[in-house]
Parts: C-alpha cells; sequence; structure tokens
C-alpha cells in the first residue's frame, strides 16, 4: 500500500505585538495647502469677516479635540497655493471631521485643495551616530518654532532599496554629517509608504533661508542624493503668529 504524501504545513510566525498600554502612539501628520477663489475677495466685507471667523472657529475646535495646528501663508510666494495648516493628530479620522467642517464654513465655500501631503511618525531604520538618541524624538513631532517652513515631498528609486543595509548606513552616515554642518535647520522627517504617493514628506524649519538654500545646494553633492528619484514640488512657506494672521494675508 502506497504512503499517502500529505502537503507540508507552513506556519506562519509573527512577531508577537506589545501589549497596548506599552506602545507609543504614532502620530499622522498632514501638509494642507490651499487657494482661495478670487470671487471671494469680491465678497462684502462683512461677509468675508464672518467667513473667517467661521473658518477660525473650526481650527479651534480641532486644537480643543487634541490636534495640532500650525498656519502658513505662501501669499506672494507660489503662485498656486496661498495658505498652508500643518496639522499632526493621532487619528487620522481627526484630519477629516476638520476638512469637512472647513469646507462647510463661509470661507470654506471658496477653498480649493491644491496639494495635501500625508504621513506618519516613525522611528528611522539608520543610526544618527552623530545624535544619539535623536531618533526617539522622530516619534513626536513638535513643529512651529521657526519663522520659515520649506516642505516638500521625497521617494528614493528602487535601487536604493537593493542596496545592503551597511551601504545604506554608510550613505547616510554622509548624508547626515552633511545636514550637521547647519544648525540653524532642522529637520522633521514623516513616513508615507502606502498611505500617499510619496515615500517621506521632509518638512525643514529655519530662521535661515540662506542656509537652507546652501545645505539642499551641497546635499546634492553627496552619495545618497543620485538615489533620489523626486523631491518636487518644493513649498516656503512662512508661519503666521495665528491662523487670524494667516487668513488675514488673503486680503
Amino acid at each position: 500500500m502506497s504512503e499517502t504524501r500529505r502537503s507540508p504545513v507552513v506556519e506562519m510566525i509573527t512577531a508577537p505585538e506589545a501589549p497596548p498600554e506599552t506602545r507609543i502612539k504614532r502620530q499622522f501628520v498632514n501638509f494642507a495647502f490651499y487657494s482661495v477663489d478670487l470671487a471671494w475677495r469680491r465678497l462684502p466685507d462683512a461677509e468675508r469677516a464672518q467667513g473667517k471667523r467661521e473658518f477660525l472657529a473650526v481650527c479651534e475646535r480641532f486644537e480643543k479635540d487634541g490636534g495640532l495646528l500650525i498656519p502658513y501663508s505662501l501669499v506672494g510666494i507660489r503662485a498656486d497655493c496661498e495658505l498652508m495648516m500643518w496639522r499632526i493628530a493621532t487619528e487620522l479620522e481627526e484630519m477629516q471631521k476638520h476638512t469637512a467642517a472647513l469646507l462647510a464654513t463661509g470661507l470654506g465655500k471658496y477653498l480649493k485643495a491644491s496639494y495635501s501631503l500625508l504621513g506618519m511618525t516613525k522611528r528611522s531604520i539608520y543610526v544618527d551616530r552623530i545624535h544619539p538618541g535623536h531618533d526617539e524624538d522622530r516619534m513626536f513631532i513638535v513643529p512651529g518654532k521657526y519663522k520659515y517652513l520649506f516642505v516638500y515631498p521625497f521617494v528614493k528609486t528602487r535601487a536604493w532599496y537593493m542596496l545592503d543595509h551597511e551601504t545604506r548606513q554608510r550613505l547616510m552616515d554622509g548624508h547626515i554629517r552633511m545636514g550637521t554642518t547647519y544648525p540653524s535647520v532642522k529637520l522633521n522627517t514623516t513616513y508615507s509608504f502606502g498611505l500617499d504617493d510619496q515615500e517621506f514628506v521632509v518638512a525643514f524649519e529655519s530662521d535661515r533661508p540662506d542656509d537652507f538654500l546652501d545645505l539642499v545646494m551641497n546635499m546634492r553633492e553627496t552619495e545618497a542624493s543620485s538615489y533620489t528619484l523626486r523631491d518636487t514640488p518644493t513649498f516656503t512657506c512662512l508661519r503666521s503668529p495665528s491662523a487670524a494672521a494667516m487668513l488675514d494675508t488673503l486680503g
């Protein structure tokens, strides 16, 4: 009697999850860019003022509910967007609820979403040997301490991910060393894999636009830079002291 052959059983092994109470709550980070319809500027002053008040009330509610919103103006800087809100929350639904409420305001009816970049905080897989412990800071973004913000989507080539980890770490070491030559520039990196079109959203804060320009120019000479596939569009944003001040730049 022939022996019956059985198909091998493949046992799926997964790493155990940390208990819910010990997990670090990661943040959703969104850079929401808007432009205003020209028809809004032709409305009576009282109607525009009422629309702004409604808009501001929605923003205040977002922060009272635990979100963080940093306002920026791009008026006179870019032709395709005029304001940007850097929003941070632990639940994605809070950002959607906030956006829906904004669009229902008198001002929101005249807004067009020009761009929206979405990411999440995550520890880097690369070791920062120059700033030990800096990786912990990446889990919690603390934005808005500088006058200027420079933000853009970032995508690496597939060839980058084919390199072994030691090679990528070596290339990143050179990249990190270059960045430390400009201490006036603070980098905030969020991850977008599977969430948005880009792989990362990089946001640089500084009070020195000249330093940032020189940093980016010098970064082009690093070996790691040759593995960049896309890093545009680039947005230069001016931080507003308040959401009301941001809206005032619209006219």
